[in-house]
């Protein structure tokens, strides 16, 4: 559990360090692009919408301009 805590701490680090040089069009464009991979995992479990656990949801919030759902 201590390692996974870590892993996602390092990783989250990181994806935050490369959005530091990123114009605000660009993340706009790399939310649209999740957005749209979230909508393609739906459509191909047969309209199941997936769990997104904590973690996940709170990675979704801090990307989205406007709410915390994914799609």
């Amino acid at each position: 559990m201590l390692l996974r805590l870590a892993y996602l701490g390092v990783t989250n680090a990181f994806a935050m360090l490369r959005l530091l040089p990123m114009s605000d069009r660009d993340k706009d464009v790399e939310i649209r692009a999740l957005r749209h991979q979230s909508t393609v995992l739906e459509r191909q479990l047969g309209g199941y919408r997936p769990w997104f656990g904590p973690i996940d949801s709170s990675d979704w919030s801090a990307g989205s301009p406007t709410d915390g759902c994914p799609a």
